[in-house]
């Protein structure tokens, strides 16, 4: 289409030119003149940019790939759910990954044959050690014709890097970042790092010998798209390009057409905000449609992959970490050119499975809803648009079971160190936890940080009470429920104990604070816990009430109270086998809710904030003395794991 057009431009101008001069006085004949010569201009940059590409890599759609993505591993520092499935990628084993030596050779046969650019992505290319000596190997290939040699990256680890890799012939940069807010890009990627990455960027906008740098966001309806707006306000100062990216499907990333914005959508509010917004010239099967604000230094744009998609001037053809061709991102269908390398195929060999794979390229990707996401890779294993977040070579080690070479199905066993022990719960009412094998909620499938994904859940009346104790020495069971106990007066002539049991005193009713501090500690439990989720807590109640616990020789005790009378003083006997009593404080709070999620977690951190606080109020007279433990869940209620009462 882009030749036929090109032609009619020519001969257009030919026959205007002719018609005007003949019919147009001589001063309009000189503006024909101007007008001609611009679009003779126009017309030969574009010729220049169209450099000669092998027949082997133009499509049946006369379409030429001058443009290579060579991804250069599937490992990842950070998760992203929108690129990494829950369950976890099966990597591939460390021999299928492509070497320096064989990248080198294919990028090399692609250059002589009419490659231009090249960008280098994963995974993250920057897990990958020897990624500075691939960047000074590919600048060698610009003898034979490469112009640009560019990176995808997350940016975590980019800034020790950065130097070296624009020393050794990196031109361009896309760093990948999908929020402002540091608390969200945790609950995004499931990692920490949003300063790495701010650093990163800033290092790289420092950086002039960089011919471009553009910054990457996925925009996720009700996630991230109220922050548009701070994402443009970027280019005002910096010639920076922000590019904003539809959600796309790829498998186990639980794609929702309901959560993609298009971007017509998105350019409307921008227009709204900034009315003079104003479309910018695209470089020539540029994926993005480029905009300019008047006043702002950079641009942004759209990259429409779902609602309106590139195909006609698509010129991308990509080669996976594992050495596997795939000419569309959406297009489950690869072959393996590592496995022809390593059996001793030639360049001319090589070439000609490259050709009938391009040859065999679609007009264009199916529609957003008819994508093949159960055949083809996840976004981590492919090497697409934006950031691909997998496993990492220094976290911990996740086994593959055995799978037959045809088999599609991936599944993963954590290593023992992340497993969970089962505690079994007295339910009263069946649950899942009962008939299968236990897992943890909070990990993912590498054995990192993962807080659970609650959206699915209908909001339902949660109750949850929990229980703890301190045991206390007499003397501090004394100053608590002995009102007789000496009041703040003349301490010259009281004993060191007195003096300290009136310090305890002064620090106000000893069971109020405590009460309060764990009505508090209670609502801020989300704040305390890093994965647990706020809640609109609807009632909260706190209790606590010295208790002594008679023992004799019969041994009637509890296990813990055993080990409070052999390693404290909080009983009244110098001999286990003495009758006396133990004496403790215990502390029993009942949270409840209307949420999407239990409240056992605010319940216990109730009783612990509340046990802890009686410490520090008696820790005057107790000292090390004192003892917390028995801390539980007694019973809860609602959720879908039933209801349970502890059997104690």
């Amino acid at each position: 289409m882009r030749e036929v057009t090109r032609r009619f431009q020519k001969r257009l101008l030919t026959v205007s030119s002719r018609s005007l001069k003949t019919y147009a006085p001589p001063r309009q004949a000189e503006v024909v003149d101007v007008i001609r010569d611009a679009a003779k201009a126009r017309i030969a940059q574009i010729d220049a940019q169209r450099t000669h590409v092998s027949p082997f890599l133009v499509d049946s759609f006369h379409r030429r790939h001058d443009y290579l993505r060579i991804s250069l591993t599937e490992r990842c520092n950070l998760r992203c759910f929108y690129c990494m499935p829950n369950e976890g990628v099966e990597l591939s084993p460390a021999e299928h990954i492509l070497t320096n030596d064989e990248i080198i050779r294919l990028a090399t046969l692609f250059v002589k044959n009419g490659v231009r650019k090249i960008r280098l992505t994963g995974g993250e290319p920057t897990v990958r050690k020897d990624l500075v000596d691939i960047v000074a190997r590919l600048n060698q290939l610009r003898e034979f014709g490469l112009k640009s040699i560019g990176m995808t990256t997350n940016g975590i680890a980019l800034h020790r890097k950065l130097p070296s890799l624009i020393e050794n012939g990196l031109t361009h940069l896309n760093i990948s970042l999908d929020t402002m807010d540091p608390y969200k890009f945790e609950i995004m990627t499931r990692r920490m790092g949003h300063e790495a990455v701010l650093r990163s960027l800033n290092a790289a906008l420092a950086s002039p010998q960089l011919q471009s740098v553009k910054l990457n966001m996925v925009v996720i309806k009700g996630l991230n798209d109220h922050e548009v707006p701070d994402f443009l306000e970027l280019t005002r100062d910096q010639n920076l390009s922000v590019r904003f990216i539809e959600f796309m499907p790829f498998t186990g990333n639980k794609w929702d057409k309901a959560k993609m914005v298009p971007s017509s959508g998105l350019l409307s509010h921008i227009e709204a905000q900034h009315p003079l917004v104003i479309k910018a010239p695209d470089e020539l099967n540029d994926t993005a449609r480029s905009y300019l604000i008047p006043g702002y230094k950079g641009s942004f744009g759209f990259i429409s992959s779902m609602s309106d998609h590139f195909c006609g001037s698509c010129n991308r053809l990509r080669l996976t970490a594992d050495g596997q061709i795939k000419v569309c991102l959406f297009d489950a269908k690869e072959i393996s050119l590592r496995d022809l390398m390593r059996g001793g195929a030639t360049d001319a060999e090589l070439e000609q499975t490259i050709g009938r794979a391009v040859h065999g390229k679609k007009e264009k990707h199916a529609g957003m809803e008819e994508i093949d996401v159960t055949t083809n890779r996840p976004m981590i294993l492919i090497g697409g648009v934006t950031q691909f977040k997998g496993f990492s070579s220094h976290y911990p080690t996740v086994t593959r079971t055995s799978l037959s070479p045809l088999s599609t199905s991936r599944q993963w066993i954590l290593p023992q160190s992340v497993t969970s022990r089962h505690v079994r719960l007295y339910s009263t009412s069946p649950s899942d936890s009962e008939t299968s094998s236990p897992t943890l909620t909070h990990i993912d499938s590498s054995g990192r940080p993962n807080m659970v994904d609650v959206s699915p859940k209908d909001p339902t009346k949660r109750i949850a009470t929990a229980v703890g104790t301190i045991y206390i020495p007499k003397v501090a069971y004394d100053l608590i429920t002995d009102p007789t106990l000496p009041s703040n007066q003349d301490t010259a002539n009281l004993s060191p104990l007195d003096r300290a049991k009136i310090k305890a005193k002064s620090k106000g009713d000893v069971l109020t604070v405590a009460q309060l501090a764990a009505i508090m500690g209670c609502k801020r439990t989300s704040e305390l816990i890093p994965l647990c989720h706020p809640l609109q807590l609807s009632h909260i109640s706190v209790k606590l009430y010295p208790e002594s616990s008679h023992y004799d020789n019969s041994g009637l005790l509890s296990q813990q109270q055993q080990r409070v009378l052999s390693m404290s003083h909080c009983h009244d006997s110098a001999s286990v086998n003495n009758p006396g009593s133990v004496y403790s404080i215990k502390c029993e709070a009942t949270v409840t809710c209307e949420g999407k999620t239990g409240v056992e977690m605010e319940a216990l951190t109730a009783v612990s904030v509340g046990l802890l606080t009686v410490w520090d109020m008696l820790k005057a007279v107790a000292g090390k003395d004192m003892i917390i433990g028995d801390i539980f869940v007694q019973n809860k209620q609602g959720g879908k794991s039933g209801d349970f009462v502890r059997k104690v």
